[in-house]
């Protein structure tokens, strides 16, 4: 195949092979940083809790008479969930995971810090928590019942035992020896020791940019029981038995003290929810992108369409002087493929610098140079696809009449 009249051709008709070249530049630009973003979400949206998520709820107790007994009251509450049957443990929380809101706080190693050493998650938790939670112990101990206290509203005690995540440990102690060592959680606080060490348990924030994120796997959990008039029960179920345990945990409890507002959601219900903005967002990238990509591709095969109506003389004389239906067909393929490298190239440039553009603006995570290749070759094969057909219909024109058109 000559490349010297395919040049000279596409001389003649630059601002359609512009057009071209600058449409899938552009849709690659955006195609590549659109599908790291999808990528992204999506990692984000299907990381692990580190608990038994599948068999866990949270069950919201509001009281409207203010009693003054709380303490006893949740301490009946738990007593009364713990023995429905179809129930493995429950406890009273702060705040859990995809529960979408909860405390953070700064962790030092020294009392004098100036800059903490990592930001945190809080959880509270008596020694019913990780079994509940089904978070993973992987080193030390839970909570013993002697170490757990109440904590209410006003109530800013520190506690001298820790329960932290393996991420956690690992950010504080990159040589491996954070069990046992002594951590300053907030400021002006007193040493607290890590007692034990679980696997995973995700912070309860959902959102997937911000300072936040970078802490998701950060947690932390004290050994306390949460006493208030709202109050947050967390209960984990037998398999297969959530939802009637959702129901009789209700019921139960309304039974106990009806002068309450109950509020029941199970965590994959919280999924959801915490996550219908991120798959909204997939949905809409998803979407804009296929359009995007046929868009481009009818461009490709109405330029082409086009150029071919045009060169219908040209056509005719290369089939009177020999040339095959199949070299008509690479003659257009060649051409094409000329373009479309061009914009490719182009579009390689114009993604790489879209994506420092939203790290620096949106931290966005750093795309990396094979995705915009990777990239680069669908668009490759795009246009060859699109400009098939009009190079097949170019090839079926007989020589005689493509000889007499024009």
């Amino acid at each position: 195949m000559q490349i010297r009249p395919i040049l000279s051709a596409m001389g003649r008709n630059k601002f359609g092979a512009l057009l071209i070249a600058g449409q899938m530049a552009l849709t690659l630009g955006f195609l590549v940083n659109a599908m790291c973003l999808v990528e992204a979400r999506l990692s984000w949206t299907s990381r692990p809790t580190g608990t038994d998520e599948a068999n866990l709820f949270a069950i919201q107790s509001e009281v409207l008479d203010h009693p003054p007994d709380l303490a006893a009251r949740v301490t009946t509450d738990l007593k009364t969930l713990r023995e429905l049957p179809g129930v493995v443990d429950a406890f009273v929380v702060n705040s859990f995971p995809l529960g979408g809101g909860g405390w953070t706080s700064s962790v030092n190693l020294h009392p004098d810090q100036r800059s903490p050493s990592a930001l945190t998650a809080v959880y509270f938790a008596d020694e019913h928590g990780l079994h509940t939670l089904g978070a993973r112990l992987i080193a030390g101990r839970d909570f013993t019942a002697g170490e757990i206290t109440d904590r209410t509203e006003n109530d800013n005690g520190e506690p001298s035992v820790l329960i932290v995540t393996k991420a956690l440990a690992d950010k504080l102690f990159p040589n491996g020896n954070a069990l046992g060592q002594s951590i300053y959680v907030q400021t002006d606080s007193k040493p607290e020791r890590i007692v034990g060490i679980v696997e995973r348990l995700q912070a309860p924030f959902t959102n997937s940019t911000g300072p936040q994120t970078s802490m998701v796997e950060h947690s932390v959990i004290g050994p306390y029981r949460p006493i208030g008039e709202y109050c947050v029960y967390l209960v984990r179920a037998k398999p297969g038995s959530l939802a009637p345990v959702m129901k009789a945990a209700e019921r139960h409890l309304l039974d106990i003290d009806g002068n309450r507002i109950l509020r029941s959601k199970s965590l994959s219900q919280r999924r959801a929810e915490a996550y219908r903005g991120d798959r909204g967002l997939v949905v809409l990238l998803v979407s804009v992108c296929a359009a995007l990509l046929t868009v481009t591709a009818f461009g490709i095969i109405g330029l082409t369409s086009y150029w071919v109506t045009e060169r219908r003389r040209q056509i005719g004389i290369r089939r009177a002087l020999g040339a095959t239906r199949g070299a008509i067909v690479r003659y257009f393929q060649t051409e094409n493929l000329m373009i479309a490298s061009a914009g490719a190239a182009t579009g390689v440039g114009l993604a790489l610098a879209l994506n420092l553009w939203m790290v620096r603006k949106f931290d966005m995570v750093r795309m990396d140079n094979g995705v915009a290749v990777g990239g680069a070759i669908i668009m490759l094969i795009l246009g060859q696809l699109a400009v098939l057909w009009p190079a097949l219909r170019a090839a079926s024109i007989p020589p005689a009449l493509a000889t007499r058109g024009g």
